[in-house]
């Protein structure tokens, strides 16, 4: 297969924080990029939106277009001449969208998620990604960030051929392509928490800022396993009740697609009981260093408590035996000295000091 463009422009890297306080200021839409597939081919083609039916109007062709920061108007315009549903038209331009697949009369709805894992700061970056599917044509969109176009016509090229489903395979290359993503997540995570295991059983505690970014690490884990899971679902439904598009080739490539999703979410699973396996050894641990730390005073202060004893008991202002004479400070001094050592040696036996 040929791709007649390869060098489209590609949107600015991934990265938005999750769940922001304030909505961002609107900003201007981007021109949309439209590709026409044929036989294979994937080529660019400079056209208004309102065009892009008449595109499909040659038998064998179908059509890929994707807009940056698609604005509302825009979407109306496709959605007069494509036919979107009015509730899929909401919920590309609602922010925050889950993960999910709908599916209405005329075509489908899927959400997804670009994520990276910002290691500095301990927070996901997730750049939302939404696609209209029809049976010949994909309307792809992103709210924020980009998509890594040349990634997903590397996979289109490497993956379509001539008499395939054409929309079958540009969505099969751009879930592979935001599913890369997610090994990479995956993989940051578990380097992560396996350093933090290893690190917990030092002698030197975990410093509060170390702590804090453990939390903000389990935060975004939690974060991270809420956009993979419902996922596992849409995907699952794309491959039961969408075969009409998905086609016989392109099947075995939605089967890997599924696979991946379902290591990915099995993978956070594992993760998520990785991460409650350590705070509970962590909070064992400490228990566990401040009752040596109370062993050891406690020690310490039995041993003091034996020439505090002797001191005292000879200080009292009462006629006894010994009182006033050499030898019975003598007798004081080695009672002081010979009861400290032996209570000493006892608890280093018992390895309390």
């Amino acid at each position: 297969m040929a791709v007649a463009d390869s060098s489209d422009g590609v949107g600015p890297a991934p990265g938005v924080e999750p769940t922001p306080v304030a909505e961002p200021a609107p900003v201007v839409s981007s021109a949309p990029v439209v590709r026409v597939i044929s036989d294979g081919v994937v080529r660019r083609v400079d056209v208004p939106l309102g065009e892009v039916a008449a595109l499909l109007g040659s038998d064998g062709e179908s059509v890929w277009v994707h807009l940056h920061r698609a604005s509302e108007a825009q979407l109306s315009e496709l959605a007069s001449s494509l036919g979107f549903h009015e509730l899929a038209v909401r919920s590309a331009l609602a922010p925050h969208q889950r993960s999910k697949l709908d599916h209405f009369a005329s075509h489908l709805f899927l959400a997804g998620h670009q994520v990276s894992l910002d290691s500095d700061t301990s927070k996901l970056q997730i750049a939302e990604v939404d696609s209209f599917i029809g049976d010949r044509w994909v309307i792809t969109l992103t709210k924020s960030g980009g998509l890594d176009e040349s990634s997903v016509l590397q996979r289109l090229e490497d993956s379509i051929g001539s008499g395939q489903s054409d929309v079958a395979f540009v969505i099969y290359a751009l879930m592979d392509t935001i599913l890369e993503g997610y090994f990479d997540v995956v993989e940051a995570f578990e380097e992560y928490f396996d350093n933090i295991a290893a690190e917990i059983f030092d002698e030197e505690p975990l410093r509060p800022d170390e702590q804090r970014q453990w939390f903000s690490m389990r935060q975004a884990l939690i974060g991270f396993h809420r956009l993979a899971f419902p996922l596992r679902e849409a995907i699952g439904s794309l491959i039961r009740d969408s075969q009409h598009l998905i086609g016989h080739e392109a099947r075995p490539y939605y089967q890997d697609l599924y696979d991946h999703v379902l290591r990915i979410t099995e993978s956070t699973e594992s993760l998520r009981d990785l991460v409650s396996t350590i705070v509970e050894t962590n909070l064992s641990l400490r228990d566990y260093r401040q009752n040596q730390v109370m062993k050891k005073v406690t020690s310490w202060a039995g041993i003091i408590a034996v020439p505090t004893l002797v001191t005292g008991f000879y200080g009292m202002n009462v006629e006894f035996p010994s009182i006033a004479t050499g030898w019975g400070a003598l007798i004081a001094v080695v009672l002081m000295v010979s009861t400290s050592l032996l209570l000493y040696i006892q608890f280093k036996r018992r390895d309390w000091l």
